[in-house]
């Protein structure tokens, strides 16, 4: 690849909104550059979602083998080979990756690999990029994508020094086949949680600090108060209200003091303090958007705490021709891998729709129906709004319920965990959230979620045919009870 190549889009970074938009403008025809600093698949294949969920694979078989094991007639013993968990984890990583490498290539999309910065131009002219790395060139291009995403956040007084104090980066390196015997996380979030339950199954001893009353504390209470259930049947010790002043490295351990967390700032030093110790400490509290050093501030683009501002309907910066996608934009959007591939089709219908000759229309976001999981045991998958919300949006709701314990193939299958509520409007009867914590719980969602996006009532799920015995019942079943019409539940119609 030569210098001075000159492409019709740009796309620093190759996480999945990166190697999303690079694909997609592909199909349009579009001459496309791709550049990544580390590896295809950016944070989620390589560090994040893909990783965890290959252990927690490793985790869920072996906590169902001992809670169903004797009762299903299977008789054996579920011990870990960690060392065989985590080269199945590496091995997925990497055909993963290779796969991402073998789309571009068969797109014909150019994969730099080293540091790409914007060194100037403007949207009639194209824009100057420099790579430094592997591949160090200059290419020219008429549009640029930044989606160049988040690494873990580096707090401080957490003294974190990828020894024993580690971020999740770090527990997830292919190189780390450790099982720590006492495990310390700081955060209670979606990836604290992840992580507490995988290495809680793995044998870890696991204990949690938490800043908020309670963990993943943007979820429905009774999915909390759930969870917190599982929890603790894996003995994992969860410490809320804990304001962490600092974390150190003992060199045999890790030992971390807290105090209460409605202490006021400037009266911590005087406060009653605890300690707790550890053999390692993972930090999973917060991420740093990566956009220093692009070239933003030579080009007058604004940021917030790192975030690039931009039109929040395009994508666009302030500088014409230049848009922003995923962690790295503050687009108002939850951080999510699956938001970044969505923004990153949006950016390219715009972009490309600038440039003309692409059969492309102009595109805006739309954030309103955005599912989230969370891969504890059982999982969590919600969208729309919580019961609160609506409350205070002066919404007035009807909620549907059904538990696990209730449909036939969740018995079968012994997964009795949980349940799925859905909301309502009780005016448009048009569903508006939904929360669930059991077996296949995003899966569930993700029924909800298009149904949502599509402006579908409760009665238009409800009159949809389900597969018996399935555990998509679980939707039917939450849908009717809405309005007290479930079959499997005793409720009291409610006819509107």
């Amino acid at each position: 690849m030569s210098e001075s190549v000159e492409y019709d889009v740009a796309i620093l970074g190759a996480g999945p909104g990166g190697y999303h938009a690079a694909v997609r403008a592909a199909q349009y025809g579009a001459k496309v550059a791709l550049i990544e600093k580390a590896n295809l698949g950016g944070t989620c294949l390589n560090w994040g979602c893909i990783p965890t969920k290959a252990l927690y694979a490793s985790a869920d078989l072996i906590q169902t083998i001992r809670e169903h094991g004797e009762s299903f007639g299977v008789n054996c013993d579920a011990k870990l080979n960690f060392a065989k968990a985590v080269e199945r984890k590496n091995n997925v990583v990497k055909e993963l990756v290779e796969g991402i490498a073998g789309l571009q290539k068969a797109w014909k999309n150019d994969v730099y690999f080293g540091y790409g910065k914007i060194l100037g131009g403007n949207v009639n002219e194209g824009f100057d990029i420099s790579i430094e790395g592997k591949d160090t060139t200059t290419i020219k291009a008429k549009r640029v994508i930044i989606a160049t995403g988040s690494s873990p956040a580096m707090i401080p007084a957490f003294n974190i020094d990828h020894e024993r104090i580690l971020t999740s980066d770090d527990i997830l390196d292919p190189k780390f086949n450790i099982i720590p015997k006492r495990l310390l996380i700081i955060g209670a979030g979606v990836i604290g949680c992840e992580f507490a339950n995988i290495f809680a199954t793995f044998g870890s001893k696991v204990i949690m600090l938490e800043y908020l009353s309670s963990p993943i504390a943007t979820e429905e209470p009774m999915v909390v108060k759930e969870l917190q259930k599982k929890l603790e049947s894996l003995d994992i010790e969860l410490n809320v209200s804990q304001n962490v002043l600092s974390v150190e490295n003992t060199g045999s351990g890790v030992k971390a003091t807290t105090c209460d967390a409605s202490v006021p700032r400037d009266q911590v030093e005087s406060a009653e303090k605890s300690y707790f110790e550890a053999d390692y400490c993972l930090v999973s509290i917060g991420r740093a958007r990566e956009s220093k050093d692009i070239g933003l501030e030579e080009l007058g683009i604004e940021t917030n705490r790192g975030a690039i501002n931009i039109d929040t309907k395009t994508t666009e910066t302030a500088v014409k021709g230049i848009f922003a996608i995923g962690d790295v934009a503050a687009s108002g959007a939850p951080m999510l891998a699956h938001v970044a591939s969505y923004m990153g089709d949006v950016a390219v219908a715009n972009a490309l729709a600038g440039l003309g000759g692409f059969p492309v229309e102009e595109k805006t976001t739309d954030y309103k129906v955005v599912p989230a999981t969370i891969f504890t045991n059982p999982n969590i998958g919600s969208v729309g709004i919580r019961r609160k919300q609506a409350k205070d949006l002066g919404i007035d709701v009807a909620m549907g319920r059904f538990a696990y314990t209730s449909l036939g193939k969740a018995k079968c299958a012994g997964h009795e965990e949980g349940f799925l509520l859905i909301l309502a409007d009780k005016d448009t009867h048009k569903i508006i959230g939904a929360s669930c914590i059991g077996a296949e719980a995003p899966e569930l969602i993700a029924e909800i979620a298009l149904a949502m996006q599509h402006g579908l009532t409760i009665h238009d799920v409800g009159e949809t045919i389900h597969s018996h015995p399935t555990i998509s019942e679980m939707v039917l079943e939450a849908a009717e009870d809405v309005f007290g019409m479930a079959i499997h539940k005793k409720g009291r119609p409610s006819f509107h």
